[in-house]
């Protein structure tokens, strides 16, 4: 595995639990990923609420400690709460670093530190089969030498830094080269792109700059308006009254033309969507236009990409759709779209999505290239409806990855009724099999959470949608009576576990 940010760290621990041997080599120094320096104004976006009701180092604590990994040990959860200092609930960059560093040491995780990876190649596994049609293992040349395995995870970030092709773009400071915010007191700032980097560093100039100018092609979007993830966070939101009350901050919706070095400045021209150019003046611009995913020499191996991040094309369950053996994990999972229902998409693309990813990844891989078996618990007939509406009010999995993850139990009329687990709700769907419900909580972008069940019987699959509640809990009567009537169908016909 190639990583040690937060994906490669949880895929690491969970693949040590279940006994699958497996080396990490990472270009850092020590673990953290990205958050070893970014964000630049030093500020979560994900919070970690200490004072919840829940007990810190209970499962369901995880819906509100977005920041921390998972662990199956009490002593290793919830790292995150006792290392802020309790003036935010969103984490400084450097507490987040400290919290990855922590649950690194304290669960073991091993990792070549300082092990560039370099080039990937395939060759023929002659224990696998080799040859023509059979087995291959990877081998990853490194500056430490070679690795080879026959399943390889990349879990490398979305971390490239990425400028569109305008002319004259290519010589203004990126998101990352931000200098210190003082350097920009009293000058007028041009930025490119309207996305969180944009306004974040929008925000931290807010009173340092004379005027802010973002621009980008397509408008703004709040996530507080898609009640997703989906569109600058309400941390970030202050420019964005600042220029609805014409404040001194400026939002265009405006292709970028040219950006042009005029003396000690810029000059910037833009075209809005009727046409019309407009050139402004500008002490400083910052390209804040996004990162790409840096595979290096995956896509010469045939590995498909996507997208201006230039994500991989996945599998449900995180696996090169065009390059079989090749996974990949943290925040490049979200190039696994799911059934991104009402438009909306997974939120693999953070701490809080990702680390169940890997998770699940984790017992994939064991079971299917490593024979390991997991457990699957039995349960009673008369105690399934209350563990699934349990799930859908406490499971921090459903909450964090809506439409995406799912609890799914399998109805066997031979073996009885069967915990499967956490598993991609895409999977489920489209595998077929036998009787079985799945369970996963849902958002339309306009109201609140509500829990959707998908029920499969003599191959058929139906979807059924519960009501809403206004307090998030699902565990009432009318739920309870509702998820009675879509299960009888199955249940009358399954049989009792032994």
């Amino acid at each position: 595995m190639v990583g040690s940010g937060p994906g490669g760290l949880q895929l690491s621990y969970s693949l040590s639990r279940l006994g699958i041997d497996h080396a990490v080599l990472s270009d850092d120094l020590a673990a953290g990923g990205m958050f070893r320096r970014w964000p630049v104004f030093q500020r979560m976006l994900s919070w970690t609420k200490p004072f919840t009701g829940v007990d810190r180092h209970e499962r369901a604590y995880e819906r509100f400690d977005w920041n921390s990994l998972l662990a199956d040990e009490t002593a290793h959860r919830a790292v995150m709460p006792a290392l802020m200092d309790g003036t935010s609930y969103f984490p400084s960059r450097p507490e987040m670093q400290k919290g990855l560093e922590t649950f690194a040491e304290q669960t073991g995780i091993r990792v070549r530190f300082g092990c560039r990876w370099e080039s990937t190649t395939v060759i023929p596994s002659p224990a696998r089969g080799g040859g023509q049609g059979g087995g291959q293992d990877f081998v990853l040349t490194t500056s430490d030498g070679e690795y080879r395995a026959p399943v390889v995870v990349f879990a490398v970030g979305v971390a490239q830094p990425y400028r569109p092709p305008i002319p004259g773009l290519e010589q203004v400071p990126h998101y990352g080269d931000f200098r210190p915010v003082e350097t920009y007191k009293d000058r007028r700032v041009f930025i490119v792109g309207k996305q969180n980097s944009g306004f974040e560093i929008a925000t931290g100039l807010l009173p340092w700059a004379r005027q802010l100018v973002l621009a980008s092609p397509s408008p703004t979007k709040l996530s507080v308006n898609t009640r997703t993830l989906v569109g600058v966070r309400a941390r970030y939101v202050q420019p964005y009254e600042d220029a609805a009350l014409a404040g001194g901050v400026i939002i265009l919706d405006a292709t970028i033309e040219e950006v042009k070095k005029v003396g000690a400045g810029y000059q910037v021209r833009t075209r809005n969507p009727a046409g019309h150019e407009l050139t402004m003046a500008a002490d400083d611009v910052i390209a804040a236009t996004g990162f790409v995913t840096p595979l290096r020499d995956l896509p010469l191996l045939g590995v498909a990409t996507f997208g201006q991040s230039r994500l991989p094309a996945q599998t449900p369950f995180w696996e090169s759709a065009t390059v079989p053996g090749i996974f990949f994990a943290g925040t490049i999972t979200q190039g696994s779209a799911g059934l991104k229902k009402h438009g909306i998409p997974s939120n693999s693309g953070a701490v809080q999505g990702y680390r169940y990813n890997a998770r699940v990844l984790a017992r994939h891989l064991a079971e299917v290239r490593f024979g390991v078996h997991t457990p699957r618990p039995r349960l009673k007939p008369g105690d399934l409806v209350p563990y699934l509406l349990a799930e859908l009010s406490r499971g921090p999995e459903l909450w964090h990855q809506r439409s995406y993850l799912a609890r799914i139990i399998n109805l066997d009329r031979d073996s009885g009724i069967t915990d499967e687990g956490i598993l991609p709700l895409a999977h489920f769907i489209d595998s077929g099999g036998g009787d079985a419900v799945a369970v996963a909580l849902e958002s339309n972008g306009q109201g609140d959470p509500y829990p959707a069940v998908y029920l499969r019987k003599g191959g058929a699959l139906s979807e059924h949608l519960l009501a809403p509640d206004p307090l998030l809990q699902f565990e009432g009567p009318e739920h309870d009576r509702q998820l009675r009537e879509i299960l009888d169908p199955v249940l009358s016909t399954s049989a009792s576990p032994a």
